[in-house]
């Protein structure tokens, strides 16, 4: 079980929830917002948004290790004067102290997470709205088949990387329009 996984399971189960069987429960979680997900499950996500604050606190960023390959790819990405932002389920202050320890804060315009809307398209478009200058490409890159219809939705193109929560088949499913397996794809992307 992932840390994440832990503490949603942890939340659930405070609030009374105890539909988390197994793992392929916890990735249904994630094929449309995972908010709206645990709402349809009679989960009231405020209170479940104050149980991830208590827990906070006590979890271990240092369990959470970066992907193989990544600051190359962001260091591209800097050269390139590519603007990215962080857009998640998750919570800031967990994002940021991960960023922290790994030296990529500066990466990033900014961690939109779950203190900060919950509709990942509402985020984007946010984004979008912020930092995107004149006739630069948008790309939301996600790892679950919510992600990308999220993205879809918000009008900007999707891409799919297999190294995330949803398998390769399951991305497939959702329609991105890109499916990417390996870190050192992304900066071609912006070659488009």
């Amino acid at each position: 079980m992932t840390l994440y996984e832990g503490m949603v399971r942890t939340c659930l189960e405070r609030l009374g929830h105890f539909f988390l069987r197994e793992r392929a429960d916890f990735l249904d979680l994630f094929e449309e917002n995972f908010y709206e997900s645990i709402g349809k499950r009679g989960v009231d996500v405020e209170r479940f948004n104050e149980e991830i604050g208590k827990i906070l606190p006590s979890v271990d960023f240092r369990r959470i290790t970066a992907v193989p390959g990544m600051a190359a790819v962001l260091a591209a990405l800097r050269e390139r004067d590519a603007r990215c932002v962080v857009i998640s389920s998750s919570s800031s202050r967990a994002i940021e102290a991960v960023l922290e320890r790994e030296g990529w804060n500066g990466s990033f315009e900014a961690v939109l997470g779950a203190d900060f809307l919950l509709e990942k398209i509402a985020k984007i478009r946010h984004a979008v709205a912020r930092w995107r200058r004149d006739g630069e490409p948008v790309f939301f890159i996600g790892d679950t088949a919510g992600d990308i219809r999220e993205a879809r939705t918000a009008g900007v193109r999707t891409v799919a990387v297999t190294w995330g929560w949803h398998s390769e088949e399951r991305l497939r499913a959702a329609g991105p329009d890109r499916i990417v397996r390996s870190p050192g794809e992304l900066p071609a992307l912006l070659d488009r």
